[in-house]
């Protein structure tokens, strides 16, 4: 018989239901935000977070417990979910929001991921989730989560390295100069860079077993935080359009062109 590992791994993943990336931005009428009323799928860091979770199970088998997924969202974002059961997570938790709701602030997002993990009787080891969600671009929640729980950060990651024997990982981080790699205590936080793993088709047959799988719906109350905005947008507009550009015969005609336009040599 295969020994029982003397510790196994709980994985935690975030995912966001966000508009597709595919999708060309517009700015509503209301010139209060983005058109929501187009196609949204998973983040695109968000599956790559899925993506490493399910290969460190892959990789250590018994010795990854569970994969549970978890999204902050209105009921539709019960899709978003369903495609991480479908990849490989083996459970999941919809904190669910009315469809009206303005999406939640990284530091209420954070304040709920700490609420469930806390939650978690079998505890959390381990939160894998992108590094920034594709519709605000902030890239603040896992940061603002390590602080709030006190546990280790990796952020920006393109590689990660998983010693549940010692309780650690090395994390390989992407930097302006390169890679940056560093040695972290569990329980941790990592954040996914794009050069992490490249998310897997979730196939049919998996997809049918997905709708089996259990989902917890909890909601704000339950959890006894408060998602609501504490910064208001005040207005949105789309960026000015670009003016086409012209060609020049000659040097003298660009310096010509250039001082008509105020443009002086210094």
């Amino acid at each position: 018989m295969r020994p029982t590992p003397a510790r196994l791994l709980n994985i935690l993943v975030p995912v966001k239901r966000a508009v597709d990336y595919a999708v060309k931005i517009r700015v509503n009428p209301q010139q209060t935000g983005i058109d929501t009323n187009v196609k949204h799928s998973m983040n695109p860091f968000d599956e790559i977070a899925v993506e490493e979770a399910v290969r460190l199970r892959e990789r250590f088998k018994d010795e990854v417990k569970s994969i549970k997924a978890i999204t902050i969202g209105p009921p539709k974002s019960l899709d978003t979910l369903r495609t991480a059961l479908a990849m490989g997570a083996d459970s999941a938790i919809h904190v669910e929001i009315p469809e009206s709701s303005p999406s939640p602030e990284p530091l209420a997002v954070a304040k709920t991921l700490k609420a469930v993990i806390e939650r978690q009787k079998e505890g959390v080891d381990l939160v894998i989730l992108g590094k920034q969600s594709i519709d605000d671009d902030l890239g603040l929640t896992g940061q603002m989560l390590s602080g709030l729980m006190g546990w280790s950060q990796a952020t920006f990651a393109s590689k990660v390295d998983v010693d549940i024997a010692k309780k650690e990982a090395v994390v390989t981080r992407e930097i302006d100069g390169g890679g940056e790699e560093v040695r972290c205590k569990l329980p941790l936080i990592v954040t996914t860079d794009l050069r992490l793993k490249e998310p897997r088709y979730a196939s049919l047959p998996n997809i049918m077993k997905a709708k089996k799988k259990p989902v917890e719906k909890l909601s704000a109350s339950d959890l006894g935080v408060d998602l609501t905005p504490i910064l208001e947008t005040l207005k949105v507009t789309e960026p000015p359009q670009r003016v086409g550009g012209g060609k020049v015969e000659s040097v003298d005609e660009l310096v010509a062109k250039l001082k008509e336009a105020g443009i002086t040599a210094v």
